[in-house]
């Protein structure tokens, strides 16, 4: 009998002892959430680390940058692995690499393995980033064949506001918060590579049961499609700027502006903006994808708008407001070009198509984050922060002109076939 690259047997007899289509959808959502949720934990951290270990607010970018840089490095190499090697094998090598970091940084004193642990962390999630969004598609209940899209978009916000809140609380009330909170993620990622290793196996090249040849492949954008790929990914790198600020400087920022030495505060504004995001998701799921891009590209406008006019204020009201509204805006435009572009692809091209999506989102978090953070030593996190939103701000504007044109032409298109 011919066997998997897991080791588990291939055919009718290894499909029918493996989880059932619609757990294991469950349990790669779970994997997702999980990912993303350990990706914010040291976003609530960053300021207990900086007054720990006296690291400036550039110092701090740069870790953060650094898991972004790594993703990118997994995506570049593996984006497509999960196409030819198989969905499980991929989700389990990420989960392992997981566990890996969480004890790195749970063993950290200082700055050195603080960086080893976030390389390691962002080498774990570009592994699984293609296996997880490909998966999500291809085991999405037959009945709900959008759900797929909808958890890969809304995966992410869950998991960053859930994190930012946890480790807030842990590091305000729990014993250990720099310990604790990674032995906890190491537990449910051990429980998580449990249920990877027993779904089935969803990737169309991997269920013929003989040997699967490893090629190769660079991540690309079909010809055919490279337009709307442009298009669609705009808004992509709109959303995530906004992320990758609010991930590396927002928490510090919210300190500032709130005159708080409370820890949970930073770690709440992380989770009211993903909140927010998760909450416009699950109000838009069933709107048309382009519609929902645009609303979500008008509601990030409105976002940066208030918290310019908080920055400007001084007022911790009004940026909690526009944090709120920033985070509605993140949710949906994300849900809407994901869902966009995820009908682009064939499906042996999925884990591929995916990969490409999230090298422009990791982008988009680590760059802009990076020179804010260089900017901060020079001009002020305030000053820093005023400069970046109105950047963002005009990023929004064209996406959402051309989000614009594009869905009119796409109606077009469609009145008249």
């Amino acid at each position: 009998m011919s066997r998997t690259t897991t080791g588990v047997p291939a055919g009718p007899a290894a499909e029918a002892a493996a989880a059932p289509r619609g757990s294991g959808f469950w349990v790669v959502g779970a994997v997702l959430v999980l990912l993303m949720l350990s990706s914010s934990v040291p976003s609530a951290l960053y300021v207990l680390y900086q007054q720990r270990w006296g690291l400036s607010s550039g110092t701090i970018t740069v870790v953060f940058a650094l898991y972004a840089v790594t993703v990118l490095i997994g995506l570049l190499l593996f984006g497509s692995l999960s196409d030819t090697l198989g969905r499980r094998p991929v989700l389990g090598g990420g989960l392992v690499l997981a566990i890996v970091s969480m004890g790195l940084f749970a063993g950290a004193q200082g700055l050195g393995l603080l960086l080893a642990a976030r390389a390691v962390q962002g080498l774990a999630v570009g592994l699984a980033t293609g296996a997880m969004g490909a998966a999500l598609l291809e085991l999405a209940p037959r009945s709900r064949p959008a759900l797929g899209a909808q958890v890969n978009s809304a995966g992410p916000t869950v998991g960053i506001g859930l994190g930012g809140i946890g480790a807030g609380l842990l590091v305000q009330y729990a014993p250990a918060p720099t310990v604790l909170s990674y032995l906890l993620l190491v537990g449910a990622f051990a429980v998580t590579l449990v249920g990877v290793f027993r779904m089935r196996e969803s990737a169309p090249g991997a269920r013929s049961g003989g040997r699967t040849r490893i090629s190769a492949r660079r991540i690309h954008v079909p010809a055919a499609v490279r337009g709307r790929f442009a298009v669609l990914v705009l808004t992509i790198v709109a959303v995530w700027s906004v992320g990758g600020f609010y991930l590396s400087l927002g928490p510090h920022l919210a300190l500032s502006l709130l005159g708080s030495s409370n820890y949970l505060v930073g770690g709440a504004t992380v989770a009211l903006l993903a909140g927010a995001a998760t909450a416009a998701q699950l109000l838009l799921g069933r709107v048309e994808p382009l519609r929902t891009a645009v609303l979500g590209l008008c509601g990030l406008l409105a976002g940066l708008g208030l918290v310019l006019l908080a920055l400007g204020l001084r007022s911790a009201p009004v940026f909690l407001v526009g944090t709120a509204v920033l985070g509605g805006g993140w949710g949906a435009a994300f849900l809407g070009s994901f869902r966009a572009l995820s009908t682009l692809a064939e499906p042996e091209h999925r884990g591929e198509l995916t990969a490409a999506v999230y090298v422009f989102a990791y982008l988009a978090m680590s760059v802009p984050a990076v020179l804010a953070g260089m900017l901060t030593n020079i001009h002020g996190l305030h000053r820093t922060s005023v400069g970046f939103m109105a950047a963002v701000a005009g990023v929004c504007a064209l996406a959402l002109f051309v989000t614009v044109r594009l869905a009119a032409r796409t109606r077009a298109e469609g009145s008249t076939t």
